[in-house]
């Protein structure tokens, strides 16, 4: 997949929907392309969190103590808090078919954020209105 391929993937995803294109090329530079296996186990709950995950094509099920919480699909993502911590996973992710992913780890988006300053804060406000949303839903359910 082509980097430029891979910012217009990213570009799609919230947290880094603020981002310049010149950021998300630089991002996209950041990311690896693994293809994966349908059964295969991707991140395991209360694993270290390293690397966020956005599903290229494929289905992936999710699994929060043991149960199915949710089905991720192209375009749709995953891991975001590792890029901001080594927290352990919340959530297990596997694959239900042959999936294509783009990977960010940890390392590679802190070397990003040392080389565009400006990105971290266009995150933070990112990742502020995704808390401020999931405090919203948690108060009405």
């Amino acid at each position: 997949m082509a980097r430029n391929q891979k910012a217009d993937q990213l570009r799609e995803v919230p947290l880094f929907s603020a981002c310049t294109d010149r950021e998300l090329a630089q991002i996209a530079r950041a990311c690896d392309q693994v293809a994966v296996d349908a059964d295969v186990l991707v991140v395991e709950e209360g694993a270290k969190g390293q690397d966020f995950y956005l599903i290229v094509a494929g289905e992936a099920s999710v699994l929060r103590a043991g149960r199915p919480v949710a089905s991720l699909g192209a375009g749709e993502y995953f891991g975001e808090l590792s890029l901001l911590d080594d927290a352990p996973r919340n959530a297990t992710v596997t694959a239900k078919t042959p999936m294509t992913l783009l990977r960010l780890g940890h390392k590679e988006f802190a070397a990003v954020l040392d080389s565009w300053p400006g990105v971290a804060h266009k995150l933070l406000k990112q990742m502020a209105r995704r808390l401020r949303s999931a405090d919203e839903q948690s108060v009405t359910n």
